[in-house]
C-alpha cells in the first residue's frame, strides 16, 4: 500500500507557536538544571553538619578532600574517588539490608555522575572547576559512606 501524505507549509502562526513552544521547553529545562543542582547543595551542605561515619578513615575522600587544598594533582586524587565509589556501590548491590531507596540519595548518586563528566570536561581548560568537581565528589561519597554506615549500624564519631 502507498500512503500519500500532504505537505503543510508552514505559516507565520505555525513559526511563532513553534518557536514559543522551544522556548517554554528550554526554561522548563534550565529550571529543573537549577533545581536539581540546588537540592543537591542542599543536601550537602544539611549532611556536612552531621558526625563523620567511623568507617571514614577505611575510605580516601576524606584525605582526598584535604589534598585538593594543597593543590596536589587532580588525576590520582579522581582515582581514589573512583575507587571508594566502586566500593561503596558494590557493598550497596551487594550486601544484605544496605540500599539507597531515599530520593536524596539517588539524587547524590546521579550528581556524583555529573561531576564526573564535568571534571573529565573542565580538568584542562579550567582546571578551578575540575578541583571544585572533585571536592563535590568528595563531599556526596562522604554522605553515602555515612548512610551505609548508619544502615550497617557503624557508630559515627564522637
Amino acid at each position: 500500500m502507498l500512503v500519500m501524505v500532504d505537505l503543510v507549509l508552514l505559516g507565520p502562526g505555525s513559526i511563532a507557536t513553534m518557536l514559543a513552544s522551544v522556548l517554554i521547553i528550554a526554561f522548563s529545562l534550565v529550571l529543573f538544571v537549577y533545581w536539581f543542582r540546588y537540592s543537591c547543595i542542599l543536601l550537602l551542605r544539611d549532611q556536612a553538619e552531621q558526625p563523620a561515619a567511623a568507617a571514614a578513615d577505611r575510605f580516601s575522600y576524606v584525605k582526598v578532600q584535604q589534598s585538593l587544598k594543597t593543590g596536589m594533582e587532580l588525576d590520582p586524587l579522581r582515582r581514589s574517588l573512583e575507587r571508594d565509589y566502586k566500593i561503596l556501590t558494590y557493598l550497596l548491590e551487594h550486601a544484605a539490608g544496605l540500599e539507597l531507596e531515599q530520593l536524596e540519595y539517588r539524587l547524590l548518586v546521579l550528581d556524583y555522575k555529573l561531576m564526573q563528566g564535568w571534571y573529565r570536561l573542565t580538568k584542562s581548560a579550567a582546571p578551578l572547576q575540575a578541583r571544585r568537581a572533585l571536592a563535590e565528589m568528595a563531599d556526596i561519597l562522604g554522605v553515602l559512606a555515612g548512610r551505609i554506615g548508619e544502615q550497617a549500624g557503624i557508630q559515627p564519631e564522637a
